[in-house]
């Protein structure tokens, strides 16, 4: 997977009207002829969803009992910012997956959040390769790094795929402590997929990441069964 993060997605109301919006006038199509309007809503929660999804896991549906029990943990959590209001996610636990490549990680991933929507509640979402995370906070001209450390942070649910893909350095472990240490404070949902065995992230992450993930995370270790030569195989 090669996602780069985006803007958290808002599902519901004006931000999916918005956003579906973009995506007419993107395929020259006048909102008004699709009768977009406030009043009417004609695109489900599940169809913003999958417009914010890749497309390799629009289809994804979680079905490892333990990414079942945090969708239905997170969803009990998920609270309504004002009467009458929608439930939002807000808190909640954190999923640790291990398992080797092709293992069915960012599937289940992808899966969770769409039966998070399935199951009737909001999610603010971000998905990034934690590849890309750093490149995109790498120093350069123009680019406010520690904004976007912020924002990526702060956003209420995270997914961060292939979590020990990078090459390890000080600078690496420093902004992957930062990054899961306001989670951690803060007590927001965050999806972590990786390669590396259980047993093998406090070498690479350090002590003090490692620390905050036994504490914030239920981990679970896939079998060593790539799905993807399975399902060509078969």
């Amino acid at each position: 997977m090669h996602t780069r993060h985006r803007e958290p997605q808002l599902l519901g109301n004006e931000a999916t009207l918005e956003r579906m919006a973009r995506i007419l006038a993107a395929r020259n199509i006048d909102p008004a002829d699709a009768a977009l309007t406030d009043d009417a809503e004609p695109f489900s929660p599940l169809d913003a969803l999958l417009a914010g999804m890749p497309p390799r896991y629009q289809a994804a549906v979680a079905d490892h009992p333990t990414v079942l029990e945090w969708v239905r943990k997170v969803t009990e959590a998920a609270v309504a910012p004002s009467r009458g209001a929608r439930r939002q996610v807000a808190t909640g636990p954190s999923l640790l997956m291990a398992g080797v490549v092709g293992a069915g990680k960012t599937h289940q991933a992808y899966g969770a959040v769409r039966g998070l929507v399935q199951s009737g509640v909001g999610v603010r979402w971000r998905a990034t390769t934690a590849a890309d995370f750093y490149a995109d906070l790498r120093p350069r001209p123009g680019v406010d790094s520690e904004r976007e450390l912020v924002a990526v942070s702060r956003c209420p649910l995270l997914i961060i795929d292939d979590l020990g893909a990078a090459k390890a350095s000080e600078w690496v472990e420093e902004v992957t402590y930062r990054l899961i240490n306001r989670r951690y404070n803060y007590e927001l949902p965050t999806l972590i997929t990786t390669n590396l065995a259980i047993k093998d992230l406090r070498s690479y992450l350090g002590d003090r990441v490692a620390s905050r993930l036994a504490q914030m995370t239920t981990r679970v270790e896939f079998e060593a069964v790539d799905r993807r030569r399975h399902s060509s195989a078969a």
